[in-house]
């Protein structure tokens, strides 16, 4: 496991759809090593606060071993790392694999997995086509958020050591599923209704997903 790509961008304004829109969205890959932080790398930016960045979801994590899809399924053989925002192109780091919870370690810096990523409409300003975002979610291929427990540099070619793993065992795929296809499971949207390691806005919406089951129940 180790970090393929490094990728920055401090947000840009531009024209979609007859208005200027400010977005983070495009990186580019850095090759020096770079400082992180609490709430963000070093040279990088969210334009809208109020709902990306932050705690937790400082860090962006998209796994290389989706690119060869994308390449296919967008018809560009040389879509690049980046392409969808992410701060860091992993290898060997996959949502099926990964626990909500989990703490990873690369460089001298520590994270922890937090929650899939749910693509906006600036995902589709990104690649220019209005399906993209109902087709990343379809996917499930959405990458992962993570917090900084511990800030310090990182690089391309750093190996990333799970340093523990949640007990909970509630992957990163079990919370896109029972967001986006499962949404009946009850036992499935009680079980992260509770999970702890998972932030509280996550928790509010499948606590109301498990009162809604219950309610068409009855």
């Amino acid at each position: 496991m180790k970090i393929i790509s490094v990728n920055v961008g401090e947000p840009r304004d531009i024209f979609y759809q007859e208005r200027i829109i400010s977005t983070g969205i495009f990186k580019v890959p850095v090759a020096t090593r770079v400082r992180v932080s609490a709430l963000n790398i070093e040279g990088d930016g969210q334009a809208d606060l109020t709902v990306h960045g932050g705690p937790n979801k400082a860090i962006y994590v998209y796994p290389s071993e989706h690119y060869p899809f994308w390449r296919r399924e967008l018809g560009d053989e040389f879509l690049a790392a980046g392409a969808f925002g992410e701060n860091l192109t992993s290898e060997g780091l996959l949502e099926t694999e990964l626990n909500i919870g989990d703490r990873l370690y690369v460089g001298s810096v520590e994270l922890a997995v937090t929650q899939p990523r749910l693509p906006c409409y600036k995902l589709a300003v990104k690649f220019n086509r209005k399906d993209i975002v109902k087709r990343f979610l379809r996917s499930r291929r959405t990458g992962f958020y993570c917090a900084v427990l511990q800030e310090g540099e990182l690089g391309v070619e750093d190996p990333v050591t799970v340093v523990s793993r949640d007990p909970a065992g509630v992957t990163i795929a079990d919370i896109t599923r029972l967001y986006a296809f499962d949404k009946q499971d009850l036992s499935g949207l009680q079980r992260v209704a509770e999970l702890k390691a998972l932030p509280e806005s996550w928790r509010r919406y499948f606590r109301d997903r498990v009162a809604k089951v219950l309610a068409d129940k009855t």
